[in-house]
């Protein structure tokens, strides 16, 4: 069954709570939900706190494993596992990103990363777990290797954004950084000599239309030839590039404007996530979350892909959704994380007829 030809429900499994402030950001362990091996996440707060989740085998409930506390001194922004799901990297507003490692069970903090000026906003993990990128109210993005011993060396410090820098994300396959800031533009970066020469090789921004106000979020499809981007202008953009010339072109080519989809939220749009199904999930403000799905029915004449909405969940929660993000393996299940400090799980299921 195509996706857009369904009728689909939002059915709430469950509700965790333990965090005592605002949750901001949710990661899934992306090794986890295949093979029997029970999915596992983590969320961050406010409360300056981690908390490592997972899904019980045998009740299929989730249950707090882990609560990592007294490293982050203020609120923890964001979270990001390594693609092997071994090291966990977490963003804070006390200027540091910490390195956690699952050790028997028990997450230790393996390293600390220092530089940034003040609060880090995001941390992201390329595809291979060579490279952690961090971003920073101070305009700021670090790129750090990896070393043996779980040392982190910082290889770049990329300036060119103007304002606070809300999120930094690597393409799922290449080399290539995207980070979104207050400044209301995307820059792409890229290491141009192969010797840590990075620089900013595009911007989007509004003259080639892009958002008219800070951007929050960024998400890639599952190829990497589309890219999807949330804003306070209350917009999602979606983004497409020539993944052939990219990878012809030395891993880089120009990104370009598709489609805008508008009118769905009444509120800053915090959070979107692109699913391996190419459905997208976006949670705002308005407390909603949204999915839509590419409209494959449109008329000829349209240039460009349509999304139309698949389905809405108006209250999903009691204030603003921080983050949406769509789990690994077989299951189409989706967390969310709000302001009114609980996580739920949710799975988005066909009506049966």
């Amino acid at each position: 069954m195509e996706l857009e030809d369904g009728r689909f429900e939002l059915r709430e499994i469950q509700k965790l709570e333990g965090h005592t402030d605002r949750v901001w950001s949710l990661a899934w362990n992306p090794v986890t939900g295949v093979a029997g091996i029970p999915y596992v996440f983590a969320s961050c707060s406010g409360d300056k706190t981690v908390r490592i989740w997972e899904q019980s085998p045998s009740t299929a409930s989730w249950e707090c494993k882990a609560v990592l506390e007294d490293t982050h001194t203020r609120t923890v922004r964001s979270c990001a596992w390594s693609p092997s799901g071994k090291l966990l990297a977490t963003g804070s507003f006390d200027a540091t990103t910490a390195i956690w490692e699952n050790v028997g069970g028990d997450y230790e903090c393996v390293s600390t990363l220092e530089g940034h000026e003040n609060e880090v906003k995001s941390v992201s993990w390329n595809a291979s777990g060579t490279l952690l990128a961090t971003c920073a109210r101070d305009k700021t993005v670090w790129i750090w290797e990896g070393e043996q011993g779980n040392e982190f060396d910082c290889v770049a410090v990329l300036q060119g954004h103007t304002q606070d820098v809300k999120m930094v994300q690597w393409h799922p396959t290449m080399d290539i950084l995207f980070s979104c800031s207050y400044d209301n533009t995307i820059k792409v970066w890229a290491d141009e000599g192969g010797d840590d020469d990075w620089a900013c090789v595009q911007t989007l921004g509004e003259p080639n239309n892009g958002h008219s106000s800070t951007v929050w979020a960024l998400s890639f499809n599952h190829s990497g030839d589309k890219m999807v981007t949330c804003s306070d202008d209350l917009t999602l953009k979606i983004w497409g590039v020539d993944t052939i010339s990219a990878q012809s072109a030395n891993g880089y080519a120009p990104w370009r404007h598709l489609c805008t989809i508008s009118g769905y939220h009444d509120r800053t749009i915090f959070s979107v996530h692109w699913s391996r199904e190419d459905i997208i999930a976006s949670g705002a403000a308005d407390d909603a979350i949204r999915f839509f799905v590419e409209n494959k029915d449109k008329d000829g004449l349209v240039d460009g892909p349509l999304y139309k909405l698949l389905m809405k969940e108006e209250k999903a929660h009691d204030m603003d959704v921080n983050s949406v993000q769509w789990s690994p393996g077989e299951k189409r299940l989706l967390a969310s994380a709000s302001d009114d400090g609980t996580i739920k799980i949710w799975e988005l299921a066909p009506v049966s007829c």
